[in-house]
């Protein structure tokens, strides 16, 4: 597979954040389970239908992209991120723009939702994971990822990004993983595939995406199962630089270099439901 490579801003810090796409590769075992675990963040995102998400655990950004040409505008409120009264988080892009939001290419054509815990919760270590039924259709492109919470000090690629999972519309059975840091971003960033069996689709049904980070090694899981693991070793001697604190990320992206624009085929509005993130930590 032959994905374009690019890079996709950081509305929270206006930096880049870069995406990459890889070959896929076969899944080889169970992912690991923390020992002792603690549970240090966790959101159900229960409350009553039409609600915001616990302003305690999420902030909302604002924006559009520039930088990677995708073209939505994020809101604020609850237009595009609310709760749905039985347990889940709805981010959702629309073909619409009622704030006459202004976009890089002139008056916004889509609106959509991105969260994170920047300044709320940070993690340094642990299971991290999201159980989400993303959406589908060319030009849709959800994620789950994290950035350092030094970046407004050190920038990006120095902060370190971690793509838990990234899935564009075009490719309805792969999720993607990466890391990203100085000397390994962009074109560079490293990272592999997952894909379901028998040409399943993700947005089907819900999925458990996830990560579990120690010193020195970075593991990917899909429900469990290990497609890749990162350490030290992979950077080609560049600096590992994801031993400090790093904070959660989601949003619902429309359009880009890499997913393409949407088309005749794609239909809106698209909902990411995103069911639980929780950060386990242990000993």
């Amino acid at each position: 597979m032959n994905s374009p490579r690019l890079l996709r801003r950081c509305l929270f810090t206006t930096l880049s954040a870069a995406l990459v796409a890889t070959a896929a590769v076969t899944p080889t075992h169970a992912a690991p389970q923390p020992r002792a675990a603690a549970v240090a963040f966790s959101d159900t995102f229960d409350g009553p239908a039409g609600s915001g998400v616990d302003s305690s655990k999420w902030q909302t950004e604002t924006g559009d992209n520039v930088d990677n040409h995708e073209r939505q505008y994020y809101t604020p409120g609850t237009d595009n991120a609310r709760l749905d009264g039985q347990g889940h988080l709805v981010i959702e892009a629309r073909r619409e723009n009622p704030g006459n939001y202004q976009c890089w290419y002139g008056t916004c054509e889509y609106t959509s939702a991105r969260l994170n815990t920047s300044g709320k919760f940070t993690a340094t270590y642990g299971h991290v994971e999201a159980r989400m039924k993303i959406p589908r259709g060319q030009g849709i492109w959800p994620a789950f990822w994290m950035l350092g919470q030094d970046i407004g000090s050190v920038g990006w690629p120095n902060s370190g990004e971690i793509d838990v999972m990234e899935n564009v519309g075009f490719e309805p059975s792969t999720v993607h993983g990466t890391i990203h840091g100085p000397g390994y971003s962009g074109s560079g960033g490293i990272g592999a595939a997952y894909s379901l069996p028998d040409g399943q689709a993700f947005a089907d049904d819900f999925h458990t995406f996830a990560v579990d980070w120690a010193p020195d090694s970075i593991t990917w899981s899909v429900d469990g199962t290990v497609y890749q693991t990162r350490t030290p070793a992979d950077l080609g001697g560049n600096q590992w630089v994801f031993d400090k604190p790093f904070f959660l990320i989601m949003n619902l992206a429309v359009g880009g270099y890499w997913p393409g624009d949407p088309d005749g085929s794609t239909s809106l509005p698209q909902q990411l439901v995103v069911d639980e993130v929780k950060v386990t930590t242990s000993d």
